[in-house]
């Protein structure tokens, strides 16, 4: 069983760097993850 099923985890900044890194590694565990990110 993975440690973070039936959790929602939200990263923002997550286009690129560490937070791209925190939401592929947080979706690894079994977390439901919600992205954004602002290109300006």
């Amino acid at each position: 069983m993975k440690k973070l099923t039936d959790k929602v985890a939200l990263v923002a900044g997550a286009d690129r760097g560490l937070g791209r890194s925190y939401a592929l590694r947080l979706a690894q565990l079994g977390a439901d993850v919600v992205v954004n990110d602002v290109n300006l």
